[in-house]
């Protein structure tokens, strides 16, 4: 059993290593969802992530003769980086698989640290595998990302801090993946004070805690889709399921959609990058049935690529109506482009790109195809100069995202 001694132990290893990663208060969250929002940030902790945290107390607690074998762990992205960072922190060789999918960032990250990195399969499973055959057939010290109690005493040291920054905290969200966060916070949240609540949150492409904690036993997916990559695990822990079982009091599945929009609230209302999987907490927060409480979502992680980025940052605009394309078909004469450019303006629309075909058909009087690309407010907007451009004999048709970026 997990108890306050270990917690104590690892807060006390970790002193003077780790970030202090203070409650942040959001007065937008709050105010959207009548609760009082407290943010966890540990995506700006060392190494970008909470996982310095497990991997730090972990490697610890090794013998001298497990660290002279070298350690050996699969990841995709944080755990890696933690192992890495710990393991030169050690003077301890480290051999960390990632997957093919990891994005650059992790694995440049990784490198940095020292570590020597391996590109394997398309997911954190199929990673694991070729982890513990190099452990078996290298004698390298395994390090596991999640399925390890010392790993998750590590993690849960976050729930310290909570409670010293706001120790009547009602609710704390929290990602799961395989569960090693989930389950350290969890279990140190209750040992603090047995009523609070802790609600675990899975994208709803990868929600194997879930269907684990429904059938009463660990379960493993046919398969696992979503953006989060952080936490697309396939197998929860079996070690530290029982923990979930014990504390976590709910389990919230999120829509890949939902994380576009809460990557775009964190970049504009708190100027943060916030990777996938650390959005899950902030997404769940609409999916609260509680008004007044004092809430804190663990985000749990901040490493992502800049290509990635901006992706997340067009699909969030176009979700929201802020940015669109639609097409038209014009008469081929002087003047044509020119009122609808005037059209747009008039409405208060801020054109971004203009793609103007002539050769669409051999029909003069409707040979011209104009698709335009422009910024809105959101969608009264859009449809506000959509309905203007056909008020004006312009039928202006809205192009649907795939064609937007074709």
């Amino acid at each position: 059993m997990l108890t306050l001694k270990e917690f104590k132990e690892a807060r006390s290893v970790l002193s003077g290593v780790i970030r202090d990663t203070s409650l942040l208060y959001s007065p937008a969250f709050s105010k959207a969802t009548g609760n009082h929002v407290y943010i966890k940030p540990e995506n700006m902790q060392i190494t970008g992530a909470y996982k310095i945290r497990g991997a730090y107390y972990k490697i610890s607690t090794l013998s001298e003769e497990e660290k002279a074998r070298g350690l050996v762990t699969a990841s995709a992205g944080n755990h890696a980086q933690g192992v890495a960072y710990a393991a030169q922190q050690a003077g301890v060789a480290a051999t960390i698989v990632m997957p093919t999918t990891t994005p650059l960032v992790k694995v440049n990250n990784t490198k940095d640290y020292g570590a020597k990195v391996v590109l394997h399969g398309e997911t954190f499973d199929d990673a694991a595998e070729l982890a513990a055959k190099l452990s078996e057939e290298e004698g390298l010290t395994y390090v596991h990302p999640f399925n390890d109690p010392a790993i998750a005493t590590g993690q849960g040291t976050i729930s310290y801090e909570i409670f010293q920054d706001l120790p009547d905290v009602d609710v704390i969200l929290v990602p799961i993946g395989g569960g090693g966060l989930a389950t350290g916070v969890s279990t140190l949240a209750k040992l603090l004070n047995p009523n609070v609540t802790v609600i675990g949150v899975e994208p709803t492409g990868a929600a194997s805690m879930k269907a684990s904690l429904e059938a009463g036993h660990v379960v493993t997916l046919d398969k696992v889709e979503t953006i989060a990559d952080g936490v697309a695990v396939k197998t929860p822990g079996d070690q530290i399921f029982p923990y979930i079982q014990q504390n976590i009091d709910d389990i919230i599945t999120i829509d890949d959609n939902e994380l576009v929009d809460a990557f775009l609230d964190m970049m504009e209302k708190h100027k943060m990058i916030v990777e996938n999987a650390g959005l899950l907490p902030m997404a769940a927060l609409s999916h609260l049935d509680c008004k007044g409480k004092n809430v804190v979502p663990v985000l749990s992680g901040g490493n992502m690529d800049v290509i990635t980025v901006a992706s997340l940052v067009q699909h969030g605009l176009i979700n929201r109506g802020r940015v669109f394309t639609f097409s038209v078909q014009l008469p081929d004469r002087p003047g044509e482009l020119l009122r609808v450019a005037q059209i747009v303006a008039q409405a208060n629309g801020n054109i971004i790109k203009l793609e103007h075909n002539q050769f669409v058909n051999i029909n003069r009087q409707s040979g011209v195809e104009l698709r335009v690309t422009l910024e809105a407010f959101g969608h009264t907007h859009k449809r506000a100069i959509l309905d203007a451009m056909c008020a004006a004999g312009y039928p202006a048709r809205e192009c649907h995202t795939n064609d937007f970026y074709n």
